[in-house]
């Protein structure tokens, strides 16, 4: 191992991200190693680690390497393995402009919840395409303290539960996980996130991200908060021929989430790298080695 590991540090509408630039596939993150990294006081500090690596070159992904070059590894803050992220996605998505590999225009990114198409706008917005949402049935149902809401069931290719509430404050601290239940209905926890309404087809919503705790955004939240509110406003593209366009206000800023007549679910919002510089490799390898 070298005694340098590159890395950069983005952002997504405030959701941040340590980028590891890995095209061979040649470092192994361990869970510890990716969570120091992620450490606000003790590392570089981030909701989650974007590795990037050649599809070609992952197992999880050569299969995908013939519709997408590149492989986005995704990681919690806490080290667990993430099928999906939008906004992180937005984020590699610029990276990968910036280091040369790709311009403005569309381009395919391969994830573990499949390829992804993405479209880099001339003004600087990204847009994801998120691929379609799935409900499950049965009820859900979201407690923080003596409150509890009824919620929507969502998947993104990541799960999701979805609570209307009066005041995005009953939402408590959120830095551990809202009890769930039935808890079978989501044996790899669970996404959370509790929504207000705002305006006509505009909401804000705050979320506790798995694995991570309460997060400036989550792209795949968001979208699953659009189609849960389109659902719960009685509106669904597929039935209506018309697609549904979302404003959601997140904490970190705003990100604009439709649904179209076959399903496809589109998020646009901004990515910004903010920084770049080198990782001592033998931090790692001494502290979590």
């Amino acid at each position: 191992m070298s005694t340098r590991i590159a890395f950069l540090k983005g952002h997504g509408t405030e959701n941040d991200f340590v980028i590891v630039p890995d095209p061979e596939n040649a470092l192994d993150l361990s869970p510890a190693a990716v969570a120091a990294l992620c450490d606000r006081r003790a590392g570089i500090g981030g909701d989650g680690v974007l590795r990037v690596v050649r599809s070609a070159a992952h197992p999880e992904a050569r299969a995908m390497a013939g519709e997408a070059e590149w492989f986005m590894d995704y990681r919690n803050g806490d080290g667990s393995i993430a099928e999906m992220c939008g906004n992180g996605s937005r984020v590699f998505a610029r990276y990968l402009q910036r280091a040369g590999h790709v311009t403005e225009g569309d381009l395919a990114i391969a994830t573990r919840a499949g390829v992804k198409s993405v479209h880099i706008a001339k003004n600087g917005d990204i847009t994801i395409g998120m691929g379609r949402a799935r409900l499950p049935e049965g009820d859900v149902t979201v407690t923080v303290g003596e409150r509890s809401w009824p919620a929507r069931n969502v998947n993104m290719g990541n799960p999701h539960a979805v609570a209307f509430v009066a005041d995005l404050a009953h939402a408590g601290e959120l830095y551990t996980a809202p009890p769930v239940s039935p808890a079978s209905a989501y044996p790899d926890g669970v996404n959370v996130e509790f929504v207000v309404d705002r305006g006509p087809r505009h909401v804000a919503m705050r979320v506790h991200e798995r694995g991570s705790g309460e997060t400036r955004s989550c792209g795949t939240g968001a979208c699953a908060v659009a189609v849960a509110t389109a659902r719960r406003d009685g509106a669904d593209p597929a039935v209506t021929g018309t697609p549904a366009t979302y404003t959601v206000d997140v904490p970190g800023g705003r990100l604009v989430v439709t649904e179209r007549p076959d399903g496809e679910i589109e998020m646009t919002g901004p990515a910004v790298i903010v920084a770049e510089g080198e990782i001592d490799a033998e931090w790692l390898a001494q502290t979590f080695g």
